[in-house]
């Protein structure tokens, strides 16, 4: 059989067939350490025009998974092109060293439940914190990805949590710190905050419910003048019903168009495009249709809750719509921010449901 394989013309090359990472990575690190390659880089574009990327960083609280990966790789893309186009981009890496993923962690370790002192659990922390610094840096590193890795950024530093201070009283003498109350998500079991990026949701299915609030005869008949004072309701529908009791107002849309229906000894203030659908399910053989308003004039309405001695202003908002059910939504002030805005001009005070933790 002929020798096929002379028969071609290939190249030749110094370049190995293999990869040999295991021999060369520890090498291509090495090199960079000792030729200061990140140091090189941003010196060749000294006095140059500044580029920042703030990188928000990472928990100290385990391995990095693909996820830091990609992040980090796309930001060092990013760093390493403004560099290479004549700019001075330095990366400063940095770890978050507080919260809940690193306690739980510490948690886990000490397996659960424990009799140390919030000081002792502190230190704790602040250990596992700075031994996952160092293993999740050497991860970084063996991605390519260069900066000042011997000079971070901690969050647990008493320099940053200092520098933190004084920014933020800076803020406070320019009259840019405004001091409120929000709903916040909280964790029944740790008794503290969570951000939004820490709650993890189930999917569960939850009744839906009807609820009609009595209209105070104040403004009423302005709006409808065939209404019946002490009949009339408006209705809205909720996923949540047990939030009814936290209700501080009823929220329409103000281009929307509503009508006042009488169906034998009560009338109901209904979006019109859905009358029909809501006749059937509230089983109403026969209902009349007294008059029609724009959600803008219906502003100067106040509801009354439906079973505590508490007005609910009617409010407008643009984010009302059909669902094809939802035409007037309840507010509370437990609500996301912008409906919970909605609550501002009726001076409501914010009101607490739940008292204790």
């Amino acid at each position: 059989m002929s020798d096929y394989k002379k028969t071609l013309n290939l190249p030749a090359t110094t370049f190995p067939m293999k990869a040999s990472l295991t021999q060369n990575e520890p090498k291509v690190l090495e090199h960079w350490r000792t030729t200061d390659t990140y140091g090189s880089m941003i010196k060749a574009n000294a006095g140059q025009q500044s580029y920042v990327l703030h990188d928000g960083p990472p928990y100290a609280n385990g391995h990095i998974h693909i996820g830091h990966a990609m992040n980090k790789i796309l930001k060092d893309i990013i760093v390493k092109h403004r560099n290479m186009s004549g700019k001075q981009a330095q990366y400063v890496p940095g770890w978050d060293c507080h919260g809940l993923p690193i306690e739980h962690k510490v948690e886990q370790e000490l397996g659960g439940k424990t009799q140390l002192s919030v000081l002792e659990i502190r230190e704790k922390c602040r250990k596992y914190a700075l031994r996952y610094l160092d293993i999740q840096r050497e991860e970084f590193k063996r991605l390519g990805i260069l900066g000042t890795w011997d000079a971070p950024y901690l969050t647990m530093t008493p320099d940053y949590e200092t520098a933190t201070a004084r920014e933020l009283a800076h803020f406070y003498e320019h009259g840019s710190v405004q001091r409120n109350k929000k709903p916040i998500y909280w964790c029944g079991s740790c008794t503290t905050a969570l951000a939004e990026a820490e709650v993890e949701y189930d999917d569960h299915s939850s009744p839906s419910i009807y609820v009609r609030f009595p209209v105070q005869d104040n403004g009423l008949r302005a709006v409808f003048p065939q209404a019946t004072s002490g009949r009339t309701f408006i209705v809205i529908w909720t996923t949540t019903p047990w939030t009814i009791p936290d209700n501080m107002a009823v929220a329409v849309h103000p281009d929307f168009e509503y009508d006042l229906v009488r169906v034998q000894d009560a009338e109901y203030i209904l979006a019109k495009d859905l009358v029909p659908a809501c006749a059937k399910i509230f089983g109403w053989a026969e209902w009349t249709t007294v008059s029609t308003v724009s959600g803008a004039a219906l502003a100067v309405l106040v509801a009354q809750h439906p079973f505590y001695d508490r007005p609910s202003p009617i409010v407008l908002a643009d984010y009302v719509h059909f669902r094809p059910v939802l035409f007037c939504v309840r507010l509370d002030h437990a609500d996301p921010l912008r409906p919970r805005q909605q609550l501002r001009p009726c001076h409501h005070p914010v009101y607490h449901p739940h008292p204790g933790d």
